[in-house]
């Protein structure tokens, strides 16, 4: 999945060598850019957070509080997070929500599949679990919280690392643009 992830995302990439947004950097499109980073920054705390729950015991359990207790699926939500707050570093409201969809359409295949492994190892206790929980959701009035985790700390900074390279969305763009406004890439796509 991870590969499939960056081939599209690099396929995005090399789309945007070719695209610029009207008015050139304009207040929208530095506000979208603002906007993208603290999506970008909200994906990490968030996706490390999830990992406080699941990091372990993905396999050994359905695990049912923290965040997983309003969404199913909270990391892939915080994913689509980022992927807005990457495509959102173009400055093109287009690109970023091209970033969304992708994401989503990628996703969606690895939710099926985990849904069948996890109904088919969990049986009826996952059917129940689906039943009260929006597959991303997230509902709030589902909340449900332990007093005590078992964290471990090798799933918590791998997730956090993996996170940290959404940042790279800002040089990369910003060297894209550096390099459009040079004249050195020509933009024959004009994207809102």
């Amino acid at each position: 999945r991870k590969w499939i992830v960056g081939l599209v995302m690099l396929a995005l990439v090399i789309l945007t060598l070719f695209t610029t947004t009207p008015g050139g950097e304009t207040a929208l499109h530095e506000g979208l850019e603002a906007f993208g980073l603290g999506a970008i920054v909200i994906a990490i705390v968030g996706r490390a957070w999830c990992s406080l729950y699941i990091g372990g015991r993905k396999k050994a359990e359905i695990v049912q509080t923290g965040p997983y207790s309003i969404s199913r699926n909270p990391l892939y939500v915080f994913s689509y997070a980022a992927a807005f707050g990457v495509g959102a570093q173009t400055g093109s409201l287009v690109v970023a929500l091209l970033f969304v969809v992708c994401t989503v359409l990628i996703f969606e295949m690895t939710i099926r599949r985990e849904e069948a492994w996890l109904t088919a190892a969990f049986g009826q206790d996952y059917l129940d679990y689906i039943g009260r929980t929006p597959r991303c959701g997230p509902d709030f009035g589902k909340w449900k919280d332990e007093e005590r985790l078992e964290v471990r700390p090798q799933f918590f900074v791998t997730t956090l690392r993996d996170g940290l390279v959404f940042l790279l969305a800002i040089p990369i763009f910003e060297g894209i643009e550096m390099a459009q406004n040079a004249g050195w890439l020509i933009t024959p796509i004009i994207l809102p």
